[in-house]
């Protein structure tokens, strides 16, 4: 299992997982349903500049993934059990450090205003743990797969 902790194809999963659950919050909960914004706490401008710096981070983040991923292939396979394992962990990651970190600690957003927000708080950080639980779940079968086919391949 170690050893595919260490793969390119888990490295790019993990950064496109960050990529597309922060494209999921900035569409639906941003742009969609129009409920916070990345930083909330100054003018609409500011708000809406903000939306648009995170936009540019996720992109970032999933051109580096698919690149990082590209370069798996090239060098040591394709493993696509690796990169699911890898999207699970890094969607759950980003869901609970937004949960966590940007709506509790810095406070920069909370998820919806004017509403009673514990409901919403629990909600969005069971998501994430639930993603991020999954992810490492997966990642252990997975690494038990591919440890017992090398052993048996070996006898």
């Amino acid at each position: 299992m170690r050893r595919m902790l260490r793969t390119r194809a888990f490295l790019a999963g993990i950064l496109l997982g960050v990529a597309v659950m922060a494209a999921i919050d900035e569409i639906v909960f941003h742009q969609i349903l129009g409920w916070h914004h990345f930083y909330d706490r100054s003018t609409p401008d500011i708000a809406l500049l903000s939306d648009g710096l995170l936009h540019a981070g996720e992109l970032f983040v999933a051109v580096a993934g698919v690149f990082l991923l590209l370069d798996a292939r090239r060098r040591e396979g394709f493993r696509a059990g690796a990169v699911g394992c890898g999207l699970l962990i890094g969607a759950g990651a980003f869901q609970l450090f937004d949960g966590l970190v940007d709506h509790k600690v810095l406070q920069v957003h909370q998820i919806r205003y004017g509403v009673e927000l514990l409901p919403y708080d629990l909600a969005w950080n069971a998501a994430g743990a639930v993603l991020l639980v999954a992810g490492i779940v997966a990642t252990a079968a997975v690494g038990r797969r591919e440890d017992n086919a090398r052993t048996s391949s070996r006898a």
